[in-house]
């Protein structure tokens, strides 16, 4: 019975450790309280928190390189024009290639109308001209509704797979049917 009598002190000691260890770490996690929710990477509001911090320049040059495909080059513009972390430029230009946001100046930004602002395409003083080829076959969209962002945003939603959705804007900007606007697209999509 004796010599069983230290292995038991033993054995207790670990016990008795362990249980602190638990209830301290336990004690840490309540202290710190829980996670601060952050949106979603690719979720509509980061993409407008993420517009808002670009000038209008800025805004152009990375919509410029998230149509050319060129993530990386995105990333870095946005990570040296704000000066958020990797991760966060990273988040932002994703939720920014997921939802195309228009510029907004900063006086502009208090929210007149609903987000929607494709409903009644603005008119340019110039006609913008798109082309799209593939082999033999090339097609052309003319429209003074067009521009470098309308139609950047256009080819990130080819390029992500919503062809409806890049058709159906499409055809909100310039002056051709559906089925025009979707063989105009299939060209796109690579």
């Amino acid at each position: 019975m004796e010599s069983l009598v230290v292995p038991v002190l033993i054995l207790c000691a670990v016990v008795t450790g362990v249980a602190v260890a638990v209830r301290a770490i336990s004690r840490r996690k309540a202290t710190r309280g829980p996670e601060p929710a952050q949106p979603a990477a690719t979720s509509p509001e980061l993409a407008r928190a993420a517009a808002a911090k670009l000038s209008e320049e800025e805004h152009r040059r990375l919509y410029a390189l998230i149509a050319q495909g060129q993530a990386m080059a995105a990333i870095k513009l946005y990570y040296e024009a704000t000066g958020d972390g990797l991760r966060a430029s990273r988040d932002a230009v994703g939720a920014l290639a997921a939802h195309p946001q228009p510029y907004r100046s900063p006086e502009a930004a208090a929210p007149e109308q609903d987000e929607d602002e494709d409903n009644e395409p603005q008119r340019f003083p110039y006609r913008y001209r798109a082309i799209a080829s593939k082999g033999d076959v090339t097609r052309e969209v003319s429209s003074n509704m067009l521009n470098d962002e309308i139609y950047g945003r256009i080819r990130t939603l080819a390029r992500n797979g919503d062809t409806e959705a890049a058709a159906s804007a499409l055809t909100r900007h310039s002056d051709i049917s559906m089925k025009q606007a979707r063989e105009f697209i299939e060209l796109l999509d690579d």
